[in-house]
């Protein structure tokens, strides 16, 4: 094989370590976020359980105010029974003090409801709380992993440009700009080998005389169809497949 493509080979497999690391640290951001969206669920749900809490006791309470005023209009109309000497009127004013009576004991199955509510719109406050503290450990610890990775990768990144440049550096000024014009467009199989006959790239048929040239190894060989970078080892057969 010719030191050139050993050298490009070299390099290639530099640009593809870089590529699989970069990737790697372009996926850290987006688990941070799925881990903190975790948890912005939980406290949502947290939230909205305390805020039906808080409303039901606020209802209550309400209610309470509506059983003290109806409970005064009785006090009112017994007061006025007392003083009436109209039957018409007793009975009248004996009607609106059941009225209220009523009212009173439907306001009071209304309290009962909302403080069933509560409580177990309380439950599930505990229940959630429980929940999003055991989250927010979880998270807080796979976020530190996270960080140990990250940085963990960018070191081993820094290494790879540095390795990188002296892989670059030791290829001649012709082969590295034919190879590094190639790799903005094919992307990380610039050269690529042949077998029977075929492009390891493009994946078509070569011409015979191409064939020829690069079993040579005298000079770096293109694909006449992709342009590609072709070379040739001893472990490759070139027989044409049927």
């Amino acid at each position: 094989m010719l030191e050139v493509v050993e050298k490009l080979l070299v390099l290639q497999g530099s640009d593809r370590a870089i590529r699989r690391v970069s990737g790697e640290l372009a996926d850290i951001e987006p688990q941070r976020a799925f881990l903190k969206n975790k948890t912005s669920s939980a406290q949502a749900a947290l939230s909205t359980a305390k805020n039906l809490v808080k409303q039901c006791e606020s209802d209550r309470k309400t209610l309470e105010i509506e059983v003290e005023a109806k409970k005064e209009q009785i006090n009112r109309y017994a007061n006025q029974q007392l003083q009436t000497r109209k039957n018409d009127e007793y009975r009248a004013l004996a009607n609106e003090i059941d009225l209220r009576k009523k009212e009173i004991s439907e306001i009071e199955d209304r309290e009962i409801e909302l403080m069933e509510r509560g409580e177990a719109a309380q439950k599930q406050v505990q229940s959630v709380t429980a929940e999003l503290a055991a989250a927010t450990k979880l998270m807080e610890e796979q976020l530190a992993k996270l960080d140990d990775r990250e940085k963990q990768l960018q070191k081993e990144l820094d290494a790879l440009h540095a390795k990188r440049e002296q892989d670059s550096a030791a290829v001649d000024e012709g082969a590295r700009a034919r190879y590094e014009r190639l790799s903005r467009s094919k992307g990380e199989n610039v050269v690529v080998g042949i077998q029977h006959g075929v492009c390891g790239g493009c994946h078509m048929r070569v011409p015979a005389q191409v064939l020829v040239t690069c079993q040579a190894q005298q000079e770096l060989v293109s694909c006449t169809n992709c342009g590609r970078i072709l070379y040739y080892s001893q472990d490759m057969d070139l027989a044409i497949a049927d």
